[in-house]
């Protein structure tokens, strides 16, 4: 018989963002005596400054984009003068409007998380934390930038899970006002009038998508051949070519050396001597994983060069009794990718049955317009012969349900396993492909073929149906 006065099982965790606040909720559920340190607000950065923010922004783009496409679909706008003629209003964005209601919806999001997390038993506490040692944390608490009192944590596991921040240029150093951060764009107050973008990964291309969308005229600097490089290369096409169309000007190829501000603009030099002048710039040039001054190496926690967190697939470090979750680690930056490591990391920490994270079933999505959204082996390695694979592409101009929304750009593409008729990976490029790539992503997880994911039935008309036509189409004769 167990013994009743046996002491639970103490974890601490460092960081409240999606990967220590699952790491919460799931060592709550499992019995166990959980602290959550959280410098910010729980739900952190991903909360507060970065996804929740930067999609309900993109949100209200796609309202303003889907307006001025709807006289395509035979619907019109029209106002009367005092003379009676009709005549077509402006679409306009209030930014201060919509800036207010983000950060508001952010501020409610992680309330609501905070709200659950004390439901649970977990023990919050706001303040800056470290590891003093493999088992404690030492947290700063109080009020203000200084705080000066201090709290500490004994713990038989910790788990670390403080993001990341932007990175800075030391020849583009933001000020808040016209150089930015993404973190910092949620305080204008005004639709900036020219915002050039510097970097044309995924957040330089979601921002740059978006704001395009709110009437802005944008410039997108790209240091390599395409935006978003390392993505599928048709799928880069199309939203490079939706851009230009747009009317958003893509330097490719071009390197931003600097960018300084000159009273109300700013002038972003290229490496080729070119200079680009705008109202506004955002920074968008990766990130760096907060893992400095945490005391980690000195609890024996490797770092790699970049000062990520070494981690296996279950999130666990070098050092047994700490984990790791989310940007600080040095698996795929994607939030549910930091929450499916916090709830591995204290599973496997208290001896619960654990799935180790693979990678290749990872889904990811971006928030253009339209959206890329992936899952599984590339087309790139499968043509590099990394893996074996069949490639089928469909055009969703081809889907009746795209036809009748007015739909002309994107595709479903799969990658079947050769011989067998495994499914292995797909691209969906589409408006809302976060949701259109979910059957694909569990016929990865689940091994199914195209033959059986074909068998699934569709709605007719559905741009879903996109999905199973694909699969029909690659049909492995018996």
């Amino acid at each position: 018989m167990a013994n009743l006065f046996e002491r639970k099982q103490r974890i601490a965790i460092l960081g409240g963002g999606p990967g220590g606040y699952e790491a919460a909720l799931a060592g709550a559920q499992l019995g166990a005596d959980v602290t959550l340190v959280e410098r910010v607000g729980v739900g952190g950065s991903a909360v507060l400054t970065d996804v929740v923010p930067s999609k309900t922004l993109i949100s209200t783009a796609e309202a303003a984009h889907a307006i001025g496409d709807a006289a395509d679909l035979g619907v019109q706008f029209f106002v009367r003068t005092d003379s009676g003629r009709p005549v077509r209003p402006e679409v306009t964005v209030n930014l201060a409007a919509v800036n207010q209601r983000l950060l508001r919806l952010s501020r409610q999001q992680s309330e609501d998380m905070r709200s659950n997390l004390v439901r649970s038993g977990v023990r919050i506490i706001q303040g800056d934390g470290r590891l003093d040692g493999p088992q404690k944390l030492v947290v700063s608490t109080g009020k203000g930038k200084s705080r000066t009192d201090f709290d500490e944590v004994d713990a038989d596991t910790i788990v670390v899970a403080v993001g990341s921040s932007p990175r800075i240029l030391k020849t583009a150093v933001p000020d808040g006002e016209r150089i930015l951060t993404w973190t910092q764009l949620y305080n204008l107050d005004a639709t900036p009038e020219h915002l050039i973008v510097v970097g044309s990964g995924v957040t330089g291309a979601e921002f740059a998508s978006a704001y395009t969308a709110l009437g802005s005229q944008v410039t997108l600097i790209s240091s390599r051949d395409q935006v978003l490089p390392g993505e599928d290369a048709d799928a880069a096409r199309i939203i490079e070519d939706v851009f230009t169309r747009n009317g958003m000007t893509v330097l490719n190829k071009s390197r931003a050396e600097s960018v300084v501000r000159n009273g109300d603009t700013v002038v972003a030099t290229l490496s080729d001597g070119r200079v680009v002048e705008g109202s506004h710039c955002l920074l968008a040039v990766g990130s760096v994983p907060n893992t400095a001054g945490l005391g980690l190496e000195e609890a024996g926690v490797q770092l790699a060069d970049t000062g990520h967190i070494r981690v296996n697939r279950v999130a666990r470090t070098s050092m047994p009794s700490i984990y790791a979750a989310g940007d600080c680690s040095d698996l795929l930056p994607l939030a549910s990718v930091a929450s499916m490591q916090g709830r591995t990391a204290v599973y496997h920490a208290m001896g619960d049955a654990v799935n180790p994270t693979e990678v290749r079933n990872v889904t990811s999505n971006i928030f253009t317009q339209p959206e890329i959204a992936t899952v599984g082996w590339s087309q790139k390695q499968i043509e590099d012969g990394v893996a074996q694979g069949e490639i089928y592409k469909l055009p969703l101009a081809s889907n009746p349900r795209a036809k009748m929304m007015g739909i002309k750009d994107g595709f479903v593409k799969l990658f079947a396993r050769t011989g067998s008729g495994t499914v292995i990976g797909g691209v969906v490029v589409a408006p809302k492909a976060s949701e259109l790539i979910l059957p694909i992503a569990l016929a990865v997880e689940h091994r199914l073929t195209v033959d059986q994911l074909a068998r699934a039935f569709s709605v007719y008309p559905s741009l879903s149906g996109s999905v199973t036509d694909a699969a029909r189409a690659m049909h492995i004769v018996q």
